[in-house]
């Protein structure tokens, strides 16, 4: 029997709350303006509601992520047995002037709280940083580990 995915239900999963709050990184994935796909590594913080990534606002994923651009999210163990967490949603964009505290929060999670709050700091004075917040609207999860949560072609 194939495990059901999609429902925001899959946010409790274990494997899911163990990703969350995990040192992995984030894979972003939308279209470029000219159509074509983009997947780019990137630092999470998720706030129990919406998974927000940060970036400086002249990156060039700037020019693709607005308002309501949809978008998936992987984040995803390397190590045998693999799991991952899926999400979909749109995205939520905005300016902010320095650091946004989610960007710090992450960077604190994967360094520790010196080396992340000293990366912080140490980031240019006027930096405007581009905020996008994803409210799953869809999500999965795979579990290798016991081969509880297949990928629906393996799952029978």
């Amino acid at each position: 029997m194939k495990p059901e995915q999609g429902p925001l239900e899959l946010l409790d999963d274990a494997v899911a709350q163990r990703l969350l709050v995990s040192t992995e990184i984030a894979h972003l994935a939308y279209d470029w303006p000219d159509g074509t796909p983009r997947c780019t590594p990137i630092w999470f913080h998720w706030n129990g509601a919406e998974l927000v990534m940060s970036s400086p606002a002249n990156a060039p994923k700037a020019a693709a992520l607005t308002d309501g651009t949809p978008v998936a999210v992987t984040i995803d163990e390397s190590t045998w047995p693999y799991a991952a967490l899926l999400v979909r949603g749109h995205a939520a964009v905005d300016e902010v002037a320095g650091v946004t505290p989610e960007y710090r929060a992450a960077a604190v999670r994967y360094f520790g709280a010196e080396q992340g709050n000293g990366w912080c700091d140490s980031l240019p004075q006027d930096l405007v940083m581009l905020r996008v917040r994803v409210a799953p609207e869809w999500v999965g999860v795979l579990d290798f580990d016991q081969m509880r949560r297949l990928p629906a072609a393996l799952a029978g």
